[in-house]
């Protein structure tokens, strides 16, 4: 088929590989270039790079406005394909291609329509993950579902290791998806179930509360790591934590209270310590977390909050 595909991040990558193998892309459509590091050097999109890497047209466009739709209609393209590429399509786009557009999500439709789906599912304690593949249409994530898959994803993953796992398994599914509509065999059926949204993350979304549970406080910092990252204050000063695993059976701390060990540095909660290995103090780079605690030089314990 010829095709059109819309992505911008590292998720959208193996999909557009995978399609290039087998079917014409007329061109690729991605986010403009954007500041990133220190420096703020402006980079392109990993979608991006990986299109010049495929010697493919990239049409960078910060949203699909009237000049994108004529760029992209004038391409007479069999399929529209959109992998996280952050922008709404609307019509006259949204039917320009011959089949329209489809949709790769990463969620079991309709839970966690949105922008966030894979970082809101965890943060609610989802236990399963997947992936949907869905014909596109003019309301949010609504469309009818060719194909949706679980994927199998360790229970300690962070958000991005989660979806780097459903970004392999729904390029295979999104493959799937659009050779049987190539060979016109492809079905799809209307949502079943109330919906779930999954609202963009801010990052205020990254602070962690001390007084909940151990279990929902983890859930919490898998879902905000690593972006928009998990974070807290410790004596008035900001921290970002990096790397943390359950520790239920360390000495009891107050929610809150910070305890250094050997190994790790312990911090309570409402049932249970969290050990956190890895953090980022303000304006400094990610160090062990045992190694910032100790030249803190604060006492055994410093109250972490808002």
């Amino acid at each position: 088929m010829r095709l059109v595909f819309a992505g911008t991040p590292a998720a959208a990558v193996p999909s557009l590989q995978r399609l290039a193998e087998s079917h014409d892309i007329a061109a690729v459509v991605t986010r403009p270039d954007a500041p990133l590091g220190r420096r703020r050097t402006l980079t392109p999109s990993p979608v991006a790079q990986s299109a010049v890497g495929l010697g493919l047209p990239v049409i960078k466009t910060a949203r699909l406005d009237d000049a994108a739709t004529a760029e992209i209609s004038a391409l007479e393209a069999d399929l529209g394909v959109i992998v996280a590429y952050g922008g709404l399509v609307r019509e006259p786009l949204l039917s320009a291609p011959r089949a329209g557009w489809i949709n790769l999500h990463f969620s079991l439709l309709p839970a966690w329509r949105g922008a966030a789906p894979v970082q809101r599912a965890l943060i609610a304690g989802d236990q399963v993950l997947g992936a949907s593949v869905f014909q596109l249409v003019a309301e949010l994530d609504a469309g009818d579902v060719f194909a949706m898959r679980e994927v199998d994803v360790p229970a300690a993953a962070t958000a991005g290791e989660a979806l780097e796992l459903l970004a392999a398994d729904g390029a295979q599914l999104l493959a799937e998806v659009v050779s049987e509509i190539a060979e016109g065999t492809a079905s799809s059926m209307p949502q079943q179930g109330e919906p779930t949204f999954a609202a963009k993350l801010t990052l205020a979304d990254g602070l962690l509360d001390w007084s909940r549970p151990l279990d929902t406080v983890f859930a919490h910092f898998r879902g905000v790591t690593p972006e928009p990252g998990a974070h807290t204050t410790v004596a008035g000063q900001p921290l970002k934590v990096l790397e943390a695993t359950p520790a239920p059976d360390a000495e009891p701390l107050a929610p809150g209270r910070l305890r250094g060990t050997k190994t790790a540095l312990h911090i309570g909660t409402g049932t249970g310590a969290l050990a956190v290995t890895r953090v980022q103090p303000a304006g400094k780079g990610a160090m062990n977390a045992v190694d910032w605690w100790r030249g803190l030089r604060g006492g055994d314990e410093l109250v972490a909050g808002s």
